[in-house]
């Protein structure tokens, strides 16, 4: 049976929660909803990190971006670091493949060279105004006759725009409309307020320092909701352009021998928490889609398992290309794994006990070079975040039970043990990473 083609879509801050197949009922992803139906939903897919650039860097080189040395956006200039590792399009085209990037592209500029990446086509622009470019480049490329199989990687801007809808700017990938009254928006999230005793950084430092970003503070509970209207048409634009890109590839008579994986590069707060934007760890920024269909793997179905789709991607594209992992991604507890045996059906019973996010809110031109900076521990059962500086840096959330992180447990007695028990998951990740992230006192001294 030869090597499978390998088709990689990415969009840009879609949230876990933005997908019809999700059970999201104010959207219609038809598109997403066709490669979960014919595939596996990971609901606890996790990002390295919800922000383009270090998320980008993380999942082209399978290693946390404070390992690659881009922990923000940064600018060109300043991320040599990355290129220091060898990067997806490399790895793969040395096991065979051939490998093109089209879209969008938002990676270290120091990495352009070919012998790092490694893809040897790419069709990107250097702007924001290119989704409706995408689906007929990969066309092109799938109809062309290969002897070797393909690695394609289908990189879309939206749901993106919704950052210029939120400033009242025009939207780079083409308007959805004016939003209707908000009586007729979808409702606000449950999870609408600020949870109590929430880091004080994030709104007292955070928001203040970023207006551009976040000019949500003045806002309207109607002006969130017309928000929401709009990210959720901005999801369903890009979702027409994955629709044509499948039936680019279905039309090519490659739909059966081609994996599929969809996912975004990080969430979107969609207004859980009075927060838009990303950056922050709350689930609705970090929590991200993926969606694995298999010629004759799971159909339908959803996992569980916890995944982290920056780490994991490498290990799985390296499974069905019938090559190891490259030496460079160290077998330690908190690397990436293959997700080929969770697609098809394996159950492991030594599956990792948590994923790890980061975040770095950047402070260009304040008079520092690095801003605040968080840490999330994600387990089977609770997430732990904490903050680098400010009061109330922790926060733990029971996920089962409180799913929308609205009831801090941090200062509870009767959960002591689950935030001790985080606090040394996340010092024993920093150690293995060689992170310098300020634990608490506690951490650093259990």
């Amino acid at each position: 049976m030869p090597r499978p083609d390998i088709l990689y879509i990415l969009t840009d801050q879609q949230a876990a929660s933005a997908m019809s197949c999700a059970g999201n009922p104010d959207l219609h992803t038809p598109a997403m909803d066709r490669i979960a139906a014919r595939g596996v939903r990971f609901e606890r897919a996790y990002c390295t990190q919800p922000l383009c650039v270090p998320s980008r860097a993380s999942l082209v080189t399978g290693r946390y971006p404070h390992e690659v040395g881009v922990p923000y956006n940064l600018h060109p200039h300043e991320c040599e670091a990355a290129a220091a590792h060898p990067w997806m399009g490399r790895i793969m085209a040395e096991a065979g493949y051939d490998t093109a990037w089209v879209g969008k592209w938002h990676l270290p500029a120091a990495a352009e060279a070919v012998d790092v990446h490694g893809f040897g086509i790419t069709r990107e622009t250097r702007g924001n105004e290119q989704d409706h470019r995408v689906p007929a480049a990969c066309r092109a490329l799938l109809e062309e006759p290969r002897r070797r199989p393909l690695l394609l990687a289908a990189s879309f801007v939206n749901p993106h725009d919704c950052c210029q809808a939120a400033r009242d700017e025009a939207m780079p990938n083409g308007a959805v409309g004016d939003p209707p009254p908000p009586e007729q928006c979808p409702a606000l999230p449950a999870n609408f307020e600020p949870p109590a005793g929430e880091p004080r950084v994030l709104r007292e430092t955070v928001m203040p320092a970023h207006p551009g970003a976040y000019p949500t503070q003045a806002w309207t509970d109607g002006r969130w909701r017309q928000y929401r209207w709009q990210y959720n048409r901005l999801v369903e634009k890009v979702d027409r352009h994955v629709g044509e890109l499948l039936d680019a590839l279905e039309a090519a008579g490659r739909l059966d021998n081609t994996i599929i994986i969809f996912t975004s590069d990080h969430g979107d707060g969609i207004g859980g928490h009075r927060w838009n934007q990303k950056q922050v760890l709350y689930d609705e920024a970090a929590r991200i889609p993926l969606l694995i269909s298999v010629p004759g793997g799971r159909a339908g179905e959803v996992d569980e398992h916890l995944a982290s789709m920056n780490l994991d991607l490498i290990p799985t594209l390296c499974d069905y290309a019938g090559r190891d992992v490259p030496r460079h991604l160290p077998q330690r507890e908190v690397a990436g794994r293959s997700l080929r045996g969770l697609v098809e059906g394996d159950r492991p019973t030594d599956w990792r006990p948590a994923v790890y996010c980061e975040t770095e809110f950047a402070n260009f031109g304040r008079g520092k070079t690095t801003g605040v900076k968080g840490r999330m521990v994600r387990s089977e059962r609770y997430k732990y975040i904490v903050y680098s500086e400010g009061e109330d840096r922790e926060q733990l959330f029971d996920m089962p039970a409180d799913p929308g992180e609205m009831n801090d447990l941090s200062g509870a007695a009767a959960h002591a043990a689950a935030l001790s028990e985080h606090r040394e998951l996340l010092a024993r990740w920093c150690r293995q990473t060689r992170d310098d992230f300020p634990l608490p006192a506690v951490s650093a001294a259990g």
